[in-house]
């Protein structure tokens, strides 16, 4: 075990209030690729890049299109959790995790056994209804044709945050709450370059900031313990 998996493991031996913030490193590690990576598919089969077709706009203007690049590269049912997901249920399920607050929209946390998450950007397994507000879960937006529409005729939207639209605010403030409460913050997977989200860790009140990616991230300063590799290989080294 090395000095920093032996410093990140006494820590959480002597936390009882821990905070997990995940991105999309901790799906990629389930064979969910992080949309912002390069990928020539996009290039070849779409005219415009993912943020742009991922927007509030494009949704609005070019509905068709969307729902066709989010069924093709946003949809990966078949995913299972990896040892950071499984890792993170040991930890709730022993009470030292109070919750995961996370960017991912793949539901695998809870897949897991985690309980208590907070989707900052919503999730692909909920679709609602944008006149009747019934909601659907992802199988009718997979099934259908070409625009999901609901039994009253509105058109079915994914419960995800796209560009240009804002966060749930009770989703918000719950987020703020458990990690301003924390006595420990592990951040994993996620470069902390997207925002309002990364903003989240600044009330973050205690010295137990741990950050575990595998690039350098914007808050490294901050930190008080930082492990570069893989969240699912650090993770299976510890002793829960």
């Amino acid at each position: 075990m090395s000095s920093e998996i032996e410093k990140l493991q006494k820590m959480i031996d002597e936390s009882d209030n821990i905070v997990f913030f995940g991105g999309a490193g901790v799906s990629t590690e389930s064979g969910i690729p992080d949309f912002r990576s390069v990928d020539g598919l996009y290039h070849q089969k779409y005219d415009y890049p993912p943020e742009t077709i991922l927007s509030h706009t494009f949704y609005m203007k070019k509905t068709s299109e969307f729902f066709q690049f989010y069924r093709d590269k946003m949809l990966f049912l078949d995913a299972k959790p990896n040892a950071a997901h499984l890792a993170l249920a040991r930890l709730e399920e022993i009470g030292k995790l109070k919750a995961v607050v996370t960017q991912n929209i793949d539901g695998l946390h809870q897949a897991a056994g985690n309980k208590k998450v907070l989707e900052l950007h919503g999730s692909v397994l909920r679709n609602y209804c944008e006149r009747c507000h019934k909601f659907y879960d992802v199988q009718t937006v997979i099934d259908a044709e070409d625009i999901p529409l609901c039994e009253c005729g509105g058109r079915i939207k994914p419960d995800v945050v796209l560009y240009e639209e804002g966060l749930d605010q009770n989703t918000l403030q719950e987020s703020v709450r458990v990690i301003s409460e924390a006595d420990m913050l592990i951040i994993g997977g996620t470069s902390l370059a997207v925002y309002p989200a990364a903003g989240l860790i600044d009330y973050y009140q205690g010295n137990k900031l741990v950050l575990i990616n595998k690039a350098p991230t914007q808050r490294d300063t901050m930190a008080d313990l930082i492990i570069k590799g893989s969240i699912g290989e650090v993770f299976s080294q510890l002793k829960l």
